[in-house]
């Protein structure tokens, strides 16, 4: 029998005021009574919509159906059949967006909390396996091809993954000297630690995946380099070139993008400075400028770094906040200050040339755009003033332009993304494939890891055609 208990069961967390000056993790994890009590919320619905908002078709029933036995390493391994990185996919991926959004349980009350059942099991596997990451690729004929995957990201370890898995010679080529991509140097410790990202990586090196950092695609090889040494290639570099608002003052020291003040402290470890020799420098106050959940990282970790008022600045309302609803709700509990419905129009400096104040206006909401979101309109003579000593721009990214313009044959699109068959991502090159925000521009975890599952099923077409 399902029980019919309408809420999710609570998932264990730090408290606000504790978490809010640490890097641990925020949400503890179910316990094995409660995965299982969860799991029985599950109504084992014949025509399984949930897998429909799965980009990795996990078999989401069976998985739950198996914890809800008690039978925690049986879920894993159906999880582990699609899916490469369980763990990670448990904590940072929007299910409320996907498998949850559809879950029948949704139509009266909360969806079954899909994600908190998948990091749980992943989780146990850890904790239970001996040597964790011994899965082999049991019964599989290893094929003499070779396949080059450029970028450690999501998409990346994904196609690496599966082709692994599928008997194929991989090798992973990492600009950074850690793997993982955004799970490494964009995602904080205390929503995804970095302990979680290196487990995930080792099965894929189990599975004779070998990484190589410090390789920077465009200079060190080129893409016809590396497919004179591989018989297919994999684009999966994502999107680390941070926008700007291009507003007077964002040359000021005390300015960051996200992506370095992320990068700083998540690959680099500035929040263990100085036992790690990465600085970085915040004031009192900090304004991030952005809705997003990168915007929702920065703040947060500004706050864990010492600031005293951290303000979201976001020209939209509440409603159109582009974050996960959770990662809103954590930093609203942590203290972060959201002023919403404002824009920042130019930033002021001393004559040491740092960070004093951001001048920002008011806005109001007019007529949809072509997102389909009303769009904001400044209220005239509204211009005011907020001391800052430090501003956060996290208004989005796009696709680092090396590979494009050291690859002449590859077609991009005019905001620099490369250009894909969309059924089976293959690039303007033969041979050559593409995925995750490299293509999309900045979008989820999970599809990016969907597009480098279609992806490897594709590159193994083309290398096996029979």
């Amino acid at each position: 029998m399902a029980d019919m208990r309408q809420d999710k069961y609570p998932m264990p967390e730090q408290e606000p005021d504790i978490r809010n000056r640490n890097f641990k993790e925020v949400a503890l994890g179910y316990t094995k009574e409660l995965a299982m009590q969860e799991a029985a919320r599950c109504l084992n619905c014949k025509h399984k919509p949930c897998m429909k908002g799965c980009p990795v078709k996990v078999d989401i029933p069976g998985f739950i159906m198996q914890i809800k036995e008690g039978n925690i390493e049986e879920a894993y391994q159906i999880i582990a059949g699609t899916n490469s990185l369980p763990a990670v996919c448990g904590r940072v991926c929007p299910q409320e967006s996907q498998c949850e959004e559809i879950c029948v349980r949704a139509i009266k009350g909360q969806a079954v909390g899909i994600g908190r059942l998948e990091r749980f099991a992943a989780d146990w596997h850890m904790e239970h396996t001996p040597v964790y990451g011994t899965e082999a690729l049991i019964g599989q004929t290893a094929i003499k091809k070779s396949v080059g995957v450029v970028g450690a990201g999501p998409a990346g370890l994904t196609c690496a993954g599966d082709m692994a898995r599928k008997g194929y010679d991989v090798t992973v080529y990492e600009a950074f000297h850690e793997p993982g991509g955004v799970l490494t140097y964009g995602i904080p410790e205390f929503r995804l630690p970095k302990s979680i990202v290196k487990k995930e990586i080792s099965i894929l090196e189990k599975l004779g995946v070998e990484v190589k950092v410090n390789m920077v695609i465009g200079k060190i090889l080129t893409i016809d380099e590396l497919l004179d040494k591989h018989d297919t290639v994999f684009i999966g570099t994502g999107a680390g070139l941070p926008r700007f608002m291009r507003i007077p003052g964002e040359n000021l020291n005390g300015v960051y993008s996200a992506n370095e003040f992320l990068t700083r402290i998540n690959l680099m470890k500035a929040y263990k400075f100085p036992e790690y020799d990465t600085p970085v420098k915040i004031g009192k106050n900090v304004a991030v400028i952005g809705g997003g959940n990168v915007a929702m990282d920065a703040a947060r970790s500004a706050k864990r770094l010492g600031a005293e008022n951290v303000y979201i600045i976001y020209r939209r309302g509440e409603e159109e906040l582009p974050a996960r609803l959770e990662e809103i709700h954590h930093a609203k509990d942590e203290g972060i200050i959201f002023k919403l419905l404002e824009n920042p129009v130019s930033i002021e400096g001393d004559n040491k040339g740092n960070v004093t104040r951001i001048e920002c206006v008011s806005m109001e909401l007019g007529e949809p755009d072509d997102s389909g979101r009303r769009r904001p309109v400044t209220i005239n003579g509204s211009e005011h003033l907020i001391d800052m000593e430090t501003v956060i721009v996290a208004i989005g990214q796009t696709p680092n332009p090396l590979i494009k313009n050291t690859t002449e044959k590859l077609k991009t699109a005019s905001w620099g993304g490369i250009i894909v068959n969309e059924e089976t991502m293959e690039t303007s090159i033969p041979g050559v494939y593409a995925g995750g925000d490299i293509v999309t521009g900045a979008a989820t975890v999970i599809l990016a890891m969907g597009a480098g599952k279609t992806a490897a099923d594709a590159m193994d077409a083309y290398l096996r055609p029979e």
